[in-house]
């Protein structure tokens, strides 16, 4: 057996006793009562403490005695004789906890805490205070583990590099990486920011069939399935286009859907046979109309959560410069950044070259 396969096989082994020794935990828990408590409450999150109190120094949150509390993953755990250190994760972000066997309850620090495990979800509740190196931080006066975690977290050092186990475990990836996490938080707040743009307009919110008789309003495969009552075949959408025009023709002259699609075709990390997409339709509107929508939906959103526009145009035309050297994209380039407007090419110049 090679060094590799021999690592392989111990760290196969570490793995399994991990398992075990965490799953005999959970019985143990479980024989004492309620493994999974649901009644610890938190006032606050990691982001909402950071966002409020970093700016106060250590005296100023010690005349205030501030009590939170906050409950979260354990995420790093460094004990260090009678007080310990913990790092929580939280949907906000973290937030670091000051553990001292004499600030809790009898019992809590030696025969719970040091046996819980990292990953497990624990509940806190204590004062605010600063560390020496200026940390916000909470000194724990009750601790609670709400729930057990049976299998151990990705190395904490090298986080999770394997990108094949964070496509098909996506939990494992927002757990180790806060840019996963981030950028799931970022297009929630940006389709909320399109959904107020659009009803701020007078557009209308529809939700049309996703299973069509006829697949339309596209050229692609469809993905086929069977309804059993009917017993019929039908497809899931390609698009909603033929049933949001059907819409405008009953008189909503301003409709949009933002919904899934289903398209049988190829798949890659940038192109899903199943996709989110908006389309909408108006009345009494050209091509004209659509472009200053767009312009301003880009505008408003780029704005609030992405890029300066001027940068993030600027990027998209010397990035199309760089493709086309000699097109009028490459003359606009130079400018754009002063001009505060969209570029506008004409589609037959640009397929010149």
């Amino acid at each position: 057996m090679s060094e590799r396969e021999t690592r392989g096989a111990n760290e196969a082994i570490d793995f399994n006793d991990e398992l075990r020794n965490r799953r005999e935990k959970l019985a143990a828990l479980r024989q004492q009562g309620v493994a999974f408590p649901n009644d610890f409450r938190r006032d606050h999150t990691s982001d909402q403490l950071h966002e409020e109190f970093d700016a106060k120094d250590n005296q100023e949150l010690e005349s205030l005695n501030i009590e939170v509390s906050v409950a979260g993953r354990m995420m790093t755990r460094r004990i260090m004789g009678k007080a310990s250190f913990v790092t929580l994760q939280d949907v906000g972000g973290r937030i670091q906890l000051y553990v001292a066997r004499d600030s809790l309850p009898e019992g809590v620090y030696n025969d719970q805490f040091k046996k819980w495990d990292l990953g497990d979800i624990i509940g806190a509740r204590g004062t605010l205070f600063k560390t020496q190196t200026g940390e916000l931080s909470i000194h724990c006066t009750e601790l609670r583990l709400l729930t057990k975690a049976l299998r151990p977290l990705p190395d904490k050092f090298h986080g999770l590099q394997d990108q094949e186990v964070r496509y098909r475990q996506r939990y494992l990836d927002l757990i180790a990486n806060d840019k996963s996490r981030q950028t799931f938080v970022v297009r929630s707040k940006i389709l909320a920011a399109i959904r107020q743009f659009m009803v701020a307009r007078g557009f209308m919110e529809v939700e049309t069939p996703m299973m069509q008789v006829i697949p339309g309003g596209a050229s692609a495969r469809p993905f086929i399935t069977h309804h059993n009552a009917l017993d019929l075949d039908m497809y899931l959408r390609i698009a909603p286009e033929l049933y949001l025009k059907r819409l405008v023709v009953g008189g909503f002259e301003r409709v949009f859907e933002i919904n899934r699609n289903f398209r049988n075709e190829g798949i890659s990390v940038r192109h899903n046979p199943e996709f989110t997409m908006m389309e909408l339709y108006m009345a009494y509107a050209d091509y004209h109309d659509l472009i200053e929508l767009t312009e301003s939906l880009f505008r408003t959103w780029h704005k609030r959560f992405l890029v300066p526009l001027k940068s993030l145009m600027a990027s998209m035309c010397l990035i199309s410069a760089n493709r086309l050297k000699n097109s009028p994209c490459a003359k606009q380039s130079k400018n754009i950044v002063q001009k505060p407007i969209w570029p506008t090419w004409i589609i037959l110049m640009l397929l010149k070259h």
